[in-house]
């Protein structure tokens, strides 16, 4: 017998033969959100700054522009291209000339990088989420908790209201990775300390 199978085999003693039928859970929350387009952005905006990250907005047109602009406030000015690392399926349009791409070297050797630079598979308005699902835009897990600056591009159709509806986009088999604000964790006084489990500065460009 397996140490799994000697474990189940107490839990089914332990409950014994009768056993309570399992309750049925109530789905009876909000799955959707009725919001125009342009309040969600709105609300996705507020949310992402009360977690202390940046947001620069743009059209389609200018998001390689934006995403310079916003290196530079994760950065400062003056960046090396060559220190950003970017997502190997991320559109050529969206990139700043120069960038290195992921090539999945060791992980340890991304931690030597300044900034990465991915796309995200969802945004949540409402809780300010952006959740990157593994695909080639998004990249490796990884790449998103390394480098010490994120910086994210969202575009309008990939922003929902809630967490139903997030959820009912992605796929569960993929390793979803869940983002609001900059790594952050509190120590045992209470004492904010950034940066510990993830990049310290988020900043994310919002097409649309």
């Amino acid at each position: 017998m397996s140490a799994r199978e000697e474990v189940l085999g107490r839990i089914r003693t332990a409950l014994g033969e009768t056993r309570a039928p399992v309750p049925e859970v109530l789905r009876d929350y909000r799955a959707t959100d009725d919001r125009p387009a342009d309040v969600l952005l709105d609300v996705l905006v507020d949310r992402l700054e009360d977690y202390k990250a940046s947001v620069l907005r743009c059209g389609p047109d200018d998001v390689a522009a934006s995403v310079s602009a916003a290196l530079d406030a994760g950065l400062g000015a003056g960046w090396a291209p060559g220190s950003v690392v970017a997502a190997p399926g991320l559109p050529d349009a969206w990139r700043p000339g120069g960038l290195d791409t992921d090539d999945d070297r060791p992980p340890v050797r991304l931690a030597d990088r300044a900034a990465a630079l991915t796309a995200v598979a969802v945004a949540i308005a409402e809780t300010g989420t952006l959740v990157l699902d593994g695909t080639p835009a998004c990249g490796r897990r990884a790449l998103s908790l390394l480098p010490d600056c994120l910086v994210c591009v969202v575009t309008a159709d990939q922003v929902v209201g809630g967490v139903p509806e997030g959820l009912a986009r992605l796929d569960p088999l993929r390793p979803l990775t869940m983002i609001s604000g900059p790594s952050a964790t509190s120590d045992i006084e209470l004492e904010r300390v950034e940066g510990v489990h993830g990049p310290r500065t988020l900043v994310v460009v919002l097409v649309g």
